[in-house]
């Protein structure tokens, strides 16, 4: 049983870390513009991050692994899933009020 939990850390280890390896092309290819893509190639390195201590014959990750670049990853993450800073929806302009003008008096 211990052995095939431990092949399966390793395997998802893995395929997390080829998505990484695409949206990290995906982002170079649209020229870093899709912050949506940046915050999905965060939310994966957060999570190989996370994963790497317990698949001990697979290689460190490609990106920073210490407890700052964590932090880091987890505020771009949030930033996304709240929508605010340079994921905030477009809001339409706010709606003003328009009645029958009084004659001037």
């Amino acid at each position: 049983m211990e052995a095939a939990r431990v092949r399966q850390r390793a395997r998802a280890y893995e395929e997390l870390t080829d998505i990484a390896s695409r949206l990290q092309l995906l982002l170079r290819l649209e020229d870093r513009a899709d912050a949506h893509v940046g915050s999905a190639l965060h939310a994966v390195r957060f999570a190989v991050t996370m994963l790497w201590p317990r698949t001990p014959e697979s290689p460190p990750p490609d990106c920073r692994h210490d407890s700052e670049y964590l932090h880091y990853l987890a505020g771009h993450w949030r930033e996304a899933a709240l929508e605010i800073g340079e994921f905030a929806v477009e809001r339409p302009a706010a709606l003003r009020l328009v009645g029958d003008p009084k004659p001037p008096a």
